[in-house]
C-alpha cells in the first residue's frame, strides 16, 4: 500500500457574506475532490492544542503524527534545516520576515507585498553587511521568508507572528522577554528591527518598488524562535519511507528532521500561481519510489492571510482541477494501490486573516475502506463523517491502520474503476 497526504494549507474557513454565507470550500467547484469524497470516510481533526499557537509548524507536525509537546522547539530551527543551515547547541534560530509597515508604523502586511525572492536576497545580503557587529547571521529564503541565527541567544522570549496582527502598531508587538534570561536577547532583536527600518527605507530595491507602487520591505520581523529539536524519523516511528513536496522552507524543514526526502518542484511559489501540475507529477513519481508522500500546497493559506475570499475559492478550484484530477488518474493506473488523504493543517479565515484553533475537515480514501457516501467535501459535511473528531497524531495513526478499512468505492485499476 502507498500513502499520499494532500495538505491544502489553510483552506478551511468560516461562512462568508461575500460568498453568500458559504465557506470557500463550499463555494468552490470541486468535481474531482467531490468524487474522492464520495469514496472516502470523513471526520474532523484538531491539529493544535488550545494552549499552543495555531501555527503551521505545530499543525503540520500533528498531521505527520508527532507529539508536538515533545518535539516542537519553534519554527526557526525547522526552516534552518530546510535551508541547510547547521545549528550549534546554543544557536537560537528565528523566522525573519521582510514585512511592510505603513507611514504610521502599523503592520500593513506580513509579506512585503509578496516580494520576489530575487529582490529579497539582495536585501538580506545587504542587511547582513549592515549588521556585521550583531551576534547574528542572516540567511535568505523564499520571498519574504528568511532566517536569523542568534549565536548564544536565549529562547526565553515572546515573539508575535506578523500575520497574526495586521493593522497593529509594530511597537505594541515587539519581542518581549519571557524571563530574566531573555532580556538581553529581546533588547538586541528589537534594536535590529529599528535599525532595519532606517536602513531599508532608503534601499534601492525599496525605492524601485515604491516607484512601481508596490509595498516596500521596510522592516524585518523576528518570530517563532527555538533551538535544534530532537525528533525520531518517520521510518523509526512508522516504518515507512517518504518524500515531502512543498514550496515552503518550514515544511521542508519538518520533513528533513522527519527523515523524508525533500522534492523541489520548479515553479512552486507558495501562492495561487504555483506549479500545481508539476507538484502533482512529482507526487506521482515519488510514490513509485517511497511508501508515503506529503504534498503541501500553500496557496489557500496565503489567500486567507490576504483576506481575499474569491482568491481563496480560485486556489481551491486550481487544487481540484490541476492537482487532484491528475493524481486520481495516475493513482488508478498504478500497480500498487494508494490511500489518499486530503485536509488543511488549520483554518485561515479570510475574515480574521490569521490562523485559528478550530478543527479541520479531512477525508481518507483507501482501497480497503467503505466510503461514508458524503457527496461534497467541506467543513460541515466532515461533521457527519464516520471518523468523528480526532486529535493530533490520531489522524496519521488511523491512516496507517488496516483494521479501519473495508472495501472502497474508489477502486484500484485491478479491481475496477469508480
Amino acid at each position: 500500500m502507498k500513502y499520499l497526504i494532500i495538505l491544502a494549507d489553510g483552506s478551511a474557513d468560516f461562512p462568508l457574506e461575500e460568498l453568500g454565507g458559504l465557506t470557500p470550500l463550499q463555494a468552490a467547484s470541486t468535481p474531482n475532490i467531490d468524487r474522492l469524497c464520495r469514496a472516502s470516510r470523513l471526520g474532523l481533526l484538531k491539529t493544535v492544542p488550545d494552549d499552543m499557537p495555531p501555527g503551521s509548524e505545530i499543525a503540520n507536525l500533528s498531521v505527520l503524527g508527532y507529539d508536538v509537546r515533545k518535539v516542537f522547539q519553534g519554527r526557526g530551527p525547522l526552516e534552518a534545516a530546510s535551508m541547510g543551515v547547521e545549528l550549534a547547541a546554543d544557536d537560537l534560530a528565528l523566522r525573519c520576515n521582510l514585512i511592510c509597515l505603513d507611514e504610521n508604523g502599523r503592520i500593513r502586511n506580513h509579506s512585503a507585498g509578496h516580494i520576489s525572492s530575487e529582490e529579497a536576497e539582495v536585501l538580506i545580503h545587504d542587511l547582513s553587511e549592515e549588521f556585521r557587529d550583531a551576534p547574528c547571521s542572516f540567511h535568505p529564503g523564499v520571498s519574504y521568508r528568511h532566517l536569523c541565527v542568534y549565536h548564544g541567544g536565549s529562547g526565553d522570549i515572546s515573539c508575535t507572528p506578523p500575520h497574526d496582527v495586521p493593522g497593529r502598531d509594530y511597537r505594541e508587538v515587539l519581542v518581549q522577554p519571557a524571563g530574566a534570561a531573555g532580556e538581553e536577547t529581546a533588547r538586541q532583536l528589537n534594536e535590529l528591527i529599528e535599525r532595519s527600518r532606517n536602513f531599508l527605507a532608503r534601499h534601492p530595491v525599496n525605492l524601485k518598488r515604491m516607484s512601481a507602487r508596490k509595498d516596500p520591505a521596510n522592516s524585518i520581523w523576528f518570530w517563532s524562535q527555538g533551538h535544534r529539536p530532537r525528533m525520531q524519523t518517520f521510518q523509526e516511528l512508522y516504518g515507512k519511507t517518504g518524500s515531502v513536496i512543498s514550496a515552503v522552507d518550514l515544511i521542508f524543514g519538518i520533513g528533513i528532521y522527519a527523515g523524508l526526502e525533500p522534492v523541489h518542484v520548479e515553479g512552486a511559489t507558495g501562492l495561487f500561481d504555483t506549479n500545481y501540475e508539476g507538484k502533482a507529477a512529482a507526487a506521482v513519481n515519488a510514490l513509485t519510489e517511497k511508501d508515503f508522500v506529503y504534498l503541501h500546497i500553500e496557496a489557500s493559506d496565503e489567500a486567507g492571510h490576504e483576506g481575499d475570499p474569491h482568491l481563496k475559492v480560485r486556489t481551491i478550484e486550481y487544487l481540484d482541477g490541476r492537482l487532484v484530477a491528475p493524481i486520481l488518474s495516475a493513482a488508478e493506473a498504478m500497480d500498487e494501490p494508494v490511500t489518499i488523504a486530503l485536509l488543511p493543517d488549520h483554518p485561515t479565515p479570510c475574515s480574521l486573516r490569521t490562523h485559528v484553533h478550530d478543527p479541520v475537515p479531512f477525508l481518507i480514501c483507501s482501497p480497503l475502506v467503505s466510503g461514508d457516501g458524503i457527496e461534497r467535501y467541506h467543513e460541515e459535511s466532515a461533521r457527519r463523517g464516520s471518523f468523528g473528531l480526532l486529535h493530533d497524531a490520531e489522524f496519521l495513526q488511523l491512516l496507517f491502520q488496516r483494521e479501519a478499512c473495508e472495501q472502497s468505492p474508489l477502486k484500484h485499476k485491478n479491481k475496477g474503476t469508480p
